[in-house]
């Protein structure tokens, strides 16, 4: 079954109700750095998302240096963002 894109205007009420994420990839996906006290800080919340993510079975990309954390969103069996990366988005935010 495939995954439905995002319409511009469900694109712009992501943004509005997450406005830390930015669109990246020409509006195929969203981009939110996270700074942290320390690596411990940095590393603990990227478990805590992990295991969000593997729940949701829906895993970023993300990168990690020292105390900060870049997380990119997009869902590629739809080729862009869509209702998974809202609801992740928004789990990621309740950290």
């Amino acid at each position: 079954m495939a995954v439905a894109r995002l319409t511009d205007s469900e694109r712009e009420e992501l943004l509005r109700r997450h406005p830390e994420w930015s669109l990246v990839r020409d509006g195929d996906a969203i981009q939110r750095t996270f700074r942290f006290a320390d690596f411990n800080e940095a590393f603990g919340f990227m478990t805590r998302v992990a295991l969000l993510a593997d729940k949701a079975d829906h895993h970023p990309e993300w990168s990690n240096v020292y105390n900060r954390v870049e997380i990119v969103l997009t869902t590629h069996d739809a080729g862009g963002l869509s209702r998974r990366d809202a609801e992740m988005a928004k789990a990621i935010d309740a950290l």
